[in-house]
């Protein structure tokens, strides 16, 4: 899927009543929630402007490739307000503290997984998603679990929730041709079972 977004549209923004935007505002962080809770691995492309609400998607991806001349922001504290559909708390998730506040502040790219040259970011994303596609379906799903639902929790439970994914891929095929391909120095063909 390919789009892109600049942020909210602010005219539209200043004619809704306070409870519209609420309305608005709920929807678009449901949206944005179930793109980031996707069991698969997902890639945002950026070639212009990912400011406010476009950034905030890029954010729910679990991979951000740019292009030179992207610019990612979120400005909204030059309008009195915050990120509203995710952005304070999956900012640090990816970034941390110090760089999330200098995002907020100023403008930053230190939040990309790649940098191309400007008009070459969606072949980029292209290339890293068939490399991607050559691994084990099951255990990319356990994966992003394991990352995800880990990084909200204490290290121990950490690690037993690791431990829970690990053993659901004990007993699957795919498991079996990984290792099968390892062995044989051949390239894997999973099936997701």
């Amino acid at each position: 899927m390919q789009f892109g977004c600049a942020g909210a549209d602010l005219k539209e923004r200043k004619t809704m009543s306070p409870s519209e935007v609420r309305y608005f505002v709920n929807n678009l962080r449901f949206a944005f929630t179930t793109l980031e809770e996707l069991s698969i691995p997902t890639i945002a492309v950026i070639e212009g402007a990912a400011l406010g609400g476009g950034l905030e998607i890029a954010l729910a991806c679990d991979l951000r490739i740019c292009g030179e001349g992207a610019v990612l922001a979120l400005p909204e504290t030059g309008l009195a307000i915050i990120p509203e559909a995710g952005g304070t708390q999956q900012l640090p998730r990816v970034v941390g503290t110090i760089d999330s506040e200098r995002t907020y502040f100023h403008r930053t790219k230190s939040l990309v997984n790649y940098c191309s040259p400007s008009g070459e970011a969606h072949s980029k994303a292209l290339q890293i998603a068939r490399e991607i596609n050559r691994k084990g379906p099951l255990a990319l799903r356990m994966a992003k679990r394991a990352i995800n639902e880990g990084s909200e929790i204490r290290m121990t439970s950490a690690l037993g929730l690791e431990q829970q994914c690990y053993n659901e891929l004990l007993h699957t095929k795919d498991r079996l041709e990984g290792l099968a391909t390892f062995v044989e120095k051949r390239q894997p063909v999973y099936t997701g079972e």
